[in-house]
């Protein structure tokens, strides 16, 4: 099968070929999303995936409501872990971000009501024929950016909107010539 030029390690085509710009509806996946593409921040994707059950372990599954009453002292505990990221600015913004979004689950049902209306609920479809087409960033990650910002989240620049959008399949940046498409 043809793929995306990016995919080149088993872990990275496991990921492009299962997960990537395939539209995601479970909160606890979005979670652990956000929270990766945080954690990405300087580093490369592949790292993150290859620490990826590694952070699963250790952040209680990614679920929000446990992570969210993590305290200083999981913190250093956290920072002690060599199998992690361990930066101390985004172990705090897990937590952070582990409070704003069980706000937004409050308010709006579900993670995933509030994150998908940016579309209406549809997948962008992009139809790329080159990497070197894909965007960065655009006007609605930079408006997404915003919004969570607003909300409280950390570590949510427009490119990882972005990169989050494509994880999960909010954008379809699959090039058009890829088998995953």
């Amino acid at each position: 099968m043809a793929r995306c030029e990016w995919a080149t390690s088993d872990l990275d085509i496991d990921y492009h070929d299962n997960e990537w710009g395939k539209p995601l509806h479970d909160d606890q996946k979005l979670f652990e999303l956000i929270i990766l593409e945080g954690m990405q921040a300087g580093l490369s994707w592949s790292l993150i995936l290859k620490r990826r059950e590694d952070m699963r372990e250790a952040f209680d599954g990614f679920d929000a409501e446990k992570i969210a009453k993590y305290d200083e002292q999981k913190i250093e505990e956290l920072m002690q872990n060599p199998k992690i990221i361990r930066n101390r600015l985004k172990l705090k913004a897990l937590v952070t971000n582990a409070h704003a979004f069980v706000k937004i689950q409050q308010e709006f049902g579900s993670f995933d009501k509030y994150i998908w209306e940016f579309v209406d609920n549809k997948p962008i479809m992009n139809k790329w024929d080159d990497i070197n087409e894909i965007p960065a960033s655009t006007e609605l990650s930079d408006h997404i950016s915003r919004e969570l910002k607003k909300r409280g989240f950390k570590f949510v620049g427009t490119v990882i909107c972005y990169s989050y959008m494509q994880a999960i399949g909010m954008v379809n940046d699959h090039m058009i010539w890829c088998g995953a498409r």
